[in-house]
C-alpha cells in the first residue's frame, strides 16, 4: 500500500533560534560580517530572528517560500530537511545543492535515534511516517557524518549531536577545529611602572594580546601594528622585553607551554579525521607548529604519542587521580565544563575523543570521565549555579569504543541522582566556588554526610534532611523551628515524630 507523505506539515512555528543556527552564531560562523542563505527555510522563523540581530540573511522553502529565490552565501543552512525527504536521492540532491551555494560553511542538521520518541511510527523506506503523516528519517551520528562526506566528498565537522559543518576551505576547517582545544587565558598583569612601558602602554597592550592567544611574537602580516613597534620601541623582541620586565617573564612562559598543549591537543585529535597535512593549515596555525615544534613531523610525533596514551586505560586511571580539579570516585572523575581546560594533556585528549566525534552538548555542565572503561558522558544539570543540590536532567553517554551513543533521561523521574560538594567540580578561580565550599562546610558541621550511600538522589537527601529537622535554604543550612517540626509530623504519614529528636 501506497502511503501519502505530507511534507507540508514538517515545518513548525518558533519562536527562538534554531539549533544549528545558535550553535553557528556561537561558534563565530554567523554573525554581521557574515551572510546566509536558509535552504529549506520552511515558515521562515530562523529568517526573522536573524534579521532584527543585524545578520544579512534570506531563504527559499519549496512549500513556504517558493519564490524567495536560491542564492550563494558565507553561509548555507540546511537545518533539519534531509531527515524529512523520503526519497533517498532527492535527500541527496538537496545536500549537493546546499553545498554549491555555500562560499565558506555548509551547515546540516538532522534529528538523531536517541532522540526521545524518535522509535515510534509506522515503517516508511529507510524512515518511518509520523501520526501526521509526515516523514521521518533518524540517523545515528556516525551515520549522518558518513552519508554527508560521501554524498560530498568533503569532510563534516561534528559540532553537536545531530549538527554538521562542512567547510569549503581545508584551512578554515583546521582553524576551527584547533580553536575548540584552545583555553581561556588572561594576560599577565602588569607588576612595576616603567617609563618606556607607560609611554606606549596601548600599543604594547596590544602585543600582549596577540602573545596571549598564540603563545609566540607575530610573524610579518599577522599584528597591524609591527612598523609602529620598530620605529617608536625599536623591534617586537625589545618590546617584548620590555614588557617582560613590568610583567614577569615566568607567567609567559606558562601561556606558552599552554598553547603549545593546545596545539598538541588538536593535531592529536586530528588524527580521527585524516591528519590534514602542513600546506593545508593555515598560516598562523603553520606558524605555530614552528614556533613551538620546529617541524610538523616533530609535532605529530608527539601528538601521537599523546593519542596513543590517551587509549591507555592505565594511564587514564593515574592522570584522573592526579588531576588537579575535579570530583574523583572509584569509577570517575567528574569535572564542570568550565574546567577541562585545567586538566592534563592526557585527559584532554581522552574527552575530546568523545567531542571530536558527537560535537558539543549544549546543554551538558558535567562531564563525567569513566576510569574502568573507555567511556565519557556528558550531563546536564540546569540549575547547577543556583540551587544547592541539582538534579541530574539527562545523561549522553558515549562509548569510545563502539561510539554506539546513548540518552537518559532523568525529566520524568521523581527521584533524580543530586550533586553534593559542588566546589569539587569547579576550578579554584569560580566565582561560586566560595559559596559551593561554604555551604559544604555547614553541611558536614551538621552530620548531613555521615551516610553517603544513601544521600545520592533526591529523596534519599530529603529523607536525610527531615530526620536531622534541616532545611537548605539558597546555599546555607538552616534548622527548622518547633513550628516547622509540629506542621511535619502533622503531615507525616508515619506516626508520631519525636521534635526533641529532631532538635538534637
Amino acid at each position: 500500500m501506497n502511503m501519502i507523505v505530507a511534507r507540508h506539515r514538517t515545518a513548525v512555528t518558533r519562536y527562538r533560534l534554531s539549533r544549528p543556527m545558535k550553535l553557528a552564531i556561537g561558534d563565530g560562523l554567523v554573525g554581521e560580517h557574515h551572510d546566509l542563505f536558509d535552504y529549506g527555510c520552511g515558515h521562515g522563523d530562523d529568517l526573522r530572528i536573524l534579521a532584527s540581530e543585524g545578520v544579512r540573511c534570506t531563504g527559499w522553502d519549496p512549500v513556504h517560500r517558493p519564490s524567495g529565490g536560491v542564492r550563494s552565501a558565507d553561509v548555507v543552512n540546511l537545518g533539519y530537511v534531509v531527515n524529512v525527504v523520503e526519497d533517498p536521492e532527492e535527500r541527496a540532491t538537496a545536500l549537493h545543492k546546499a553545498w554549491a551555494l555555500a562560499r565558506k560553511v555548509l551547515v546540516v542538521a538532522a534529528r538523531l535515534t536517541l532522540e526521545k520518541g524518535a522509535k515510534r511510527g509506522a515503517p516508511c523506506g529507510d524512515g518511518c511516517l509520523t501520526g501526521r503523516q509526515t516523514f521521518q528519517k533518524f540517523y545515528e551520528q556516525h551515520e549522518l557524518r558518513d552519508w554527508i562526506d560521501v554524498t560530498l566528498g568533503a569532510s563534516a565537522v561534528a559540532a553537536a549531536p545531530g549538527v554538521f559543518y562542512v567547510f569549503r576551505d581545508a584551512s578554515m576547517a583546521q582553524l576551527f577545529l584547533a580553536s575548540r582545544y584552545r583555553r581561556r587565558v588572561g594576560a599577565p598583569r602588569q607588576r612595576r611602572s616603567e617609563r618606556v612601558f607607560d609611554e606606549h602602554r596601548t600599543l604594547l597592550q596590544g602585543l600582549m594580546q596577540f602573545v596571549t592567544e598564540r603563545g609566540r611574537l607575530p610573524e610579518e602580516g599577522e599584528f597591524e601594528f609591527l612598523g609602529v613597534i620598530r620605529e617608536k620601541i625599536g623591534g617586537v623582541r625589545r618590546a617584548w622585553r620590555l614588557i617582560e620586565q613590568v610583567t614577569g617573564a615566568g607567567d609567559w612562559a606558562r601561556i606558552r607551554e599552554q598553547r603549545s598543549q593546545d596545539l598538541l591537543i588538536y593535531l592529536a585529535l586530528a588524527r580521527f579525521g585524516g591528519r590534514p597535512r602542513f600546506a593545508e593549515l593555515s598560516r598562523d596555525l603553520r606558524l605555530d607548529v614552528r614556533a613551538f615544534f620546529g617541524t610538523y613531523s616533530q609535532a605529530c610525533g608527539e601528538a601521537d604519542r599523546l593519542l596513543f596514551s590517551s587509549g591507555d586505560l592505565a594511564a587514564v586511571d593515574k592522570a584522573c587521580e592526579s588531576a588537579p580539579v575535579g570530583k574523583l570516585t572509584p569509577t570517575a572523575l567528574y569535572i564542570h565544563v568550565s574546567a577541562l581546560g585545567s586538566l592534563s594533556a592526557i585527559l584532554r585528549v581522552y574527552e575530546g575523543c568523545a567531542r571530536s566525534y558527537i560535537g558539543v552538548v549544549e546543554a551538558a555542565n558535567i562531564v563525567k570521565l569513566h576510569r574502568r572503561k573507555p567511556q565519557i558522558s556528558y550531563l546536564s544539570y540546569p540549575t547547577f549555579e543556583k540551587d544547592a543540590h541539582p538534579a541530574l536532567l539527562g545523561a549522553l553517554v558515549v562509548p569510545l569504543r563502539t561510539f554506539h551513543v546513548d540518552y537518559r533521561d532523568y525529566s520524568s523521574s521523581e527521584n533524580p541522582p543530586i550533586l553534593h560538594r559542588k566546589e569539587e567540580f569547579v576550578a579554584a578561580d569560580h566565582p561560586l566556588r566560595p559559596r559551593f565550599t561554604k555551604l559544604t562546610e555547614q553541611e558536614e558541621r551538621a552530620g548531613l554526610y555521615q551516610t553517603p550511600e544513601t544521600i545520592g538522589t533526591r529523596e534519599g537527601w530529603q529523607a536525610i534532611l527531615d530526620g536531622r529537622g534541616i532545611d537548605i535554604r539558597g546555599h546555607r543550612v538552616a534548622r527548622r523551628s518547633v513550628r516547622d517540626l509540629a506542621r511535619d509530623h502533622l503531615a507525616s504519614p508515619q506516626g508520631p515524630i519525636s521534635v526533641e529528636a529532631n532538635r538534637a
